[in-house]
């Protein structure tokens, strides 16, 4: 066998499995990484993935590889950056097995993470909700599950994994309704349900049945959904409540917006950050404060504030439409 087939298979067999007792999520991760990797090295050498040599992924390999997910792939900067980060943690694994190769490895743990830009996170408005959880079907089981699973996620802001991998022992529907989860880093939370998401769950999973084990939103098979079916299923439903509530139309929505959504909903009760950081399930908290950049109405409330003595605060108006006019020219 070739120098890094078996260094490889030790890195996901002894480090990540054994030794670190990875989650399944991240181990998934950097497989699709390096098979991603293995795959580009072999269309643009020719070279069999079971027979390249460590010395074959050099700095300018990984740096091509990179530009290639970007530029080919159209993944974004994050993305790229988590790619970056599965190769760095298995090269610093061959340091310790081959260090005969300090310097190439040296010389691809120095590539860096790439800076990216911070957009303003997207979410839904009331409306837009309104609009989103009524656009299923409920004559049809399927559109009452998809009806089930927005509540449940626009209510809770679970991830996306989580949502699919919730089963019916997982949910507490009497009193001190809540659903637990195993979240990001192997992390246990509870989640609260308001009355009305408690009463929507209860009268669907009476329908459904079913044994404690099985997946509270199962796809045409019996297994869970899929984190692409929840995709294709936001999305789908997206177009048909666009039809009602336009500004939809120009929102891209996903499951994690309907987790941004659920995140502004605390923020606009009055929860401070440090409940938000816990109702989600986020390891730091600072990353919370991504919801205060994007909530428009607070800085308008905070600049009300400032406002000069004997004023009344508010968006500046023009004083005639002419002149609205000739002032955007």
């Amino acid at each position: 066998m070739s120098l890094l087939a078996p260094t490889l298979e030790a890195f996901f067999s002894q480090r990540l499995i054994t030794q670190k007792n990875a989650s399944p999520h991240t181990v998934a991760s950097y497989r699709d990484c390096l098979r991603l990797l293995l795959n580009f090295v072999h269309e643009t050498t020719g070279t069999q993935p079971s027979k390249l040599r460590l010395d074959d992924l050099d700095a300018p390999v990984i740096g091509a590889f990179l530009n290639h997910l970007e530029q080919d792939r159209g993944l974004s900067v994050a993305s790229r950056n988590t790619r970056l980060a599965a190769v760095h943690s298995l090269f610093r694994f061959a340091a310790l097995r081959h260090p005969e190769h300090a310097a190439l490895i040296q010389r691809v743990l120095a590539i860096p993470t790439k800076r990216a830009e911070r957009a303003i996170v997207c979410f839904l408005t009331p409306p837009e909700v309104d609009a989103l959880v009524a656009s299923p079907d409920r004559s049809r089981s399927t559109g009452r599950r998809d009806h089930a699973l927005l509540v449940v996620a626009l209510q809770t802001g679970l991830r996306v994994s989580e949502l699919v991998g919730l089963r019916r022992r997982d949910i507490q529907l009497g009193a001190g309704a809540h659903v637990r989860c195993r979240g990001k880093g192997r992390k246990d939370r509870s989640t609260p349900l308001t009355r009305q998401t408690v009463s929507i769950v209860r009268a669907y999973l009476a329908e459904r049945g079913g044994t404690p084990d099985d997946p509270i939103f199962p796809g045409p098979r019996g297994a869970p959904l899929s984190r692409d079916a929840v995709r294709r299923l936001v999305e789908r439903h997206t177009a048909t409540a666009a039809q009602s509530c336009h500004s939809l139309s120009s929102k891209k929505t996903s499951p994690h917006v309907l987790r941004h959504t659920a995140a502004m909903r605390l923020l606009e009760s009055g929860c401070d950050l440090a409940t938000i950081s816990l109702w989600l399930g986020h390891e730091n908290p600072r990353t919370s404060q991504i919801y205060l950049h994007a909530h428009l109405a607070l800085k308008e409330r905070a600049l009300a504030r400032t406002a000069p003595p004997h004023t009344k605060p508010g968006r500046y108006q023009p004083p005639d439409r002419i002149l609205a006019f000739l002032d955007q020219l």
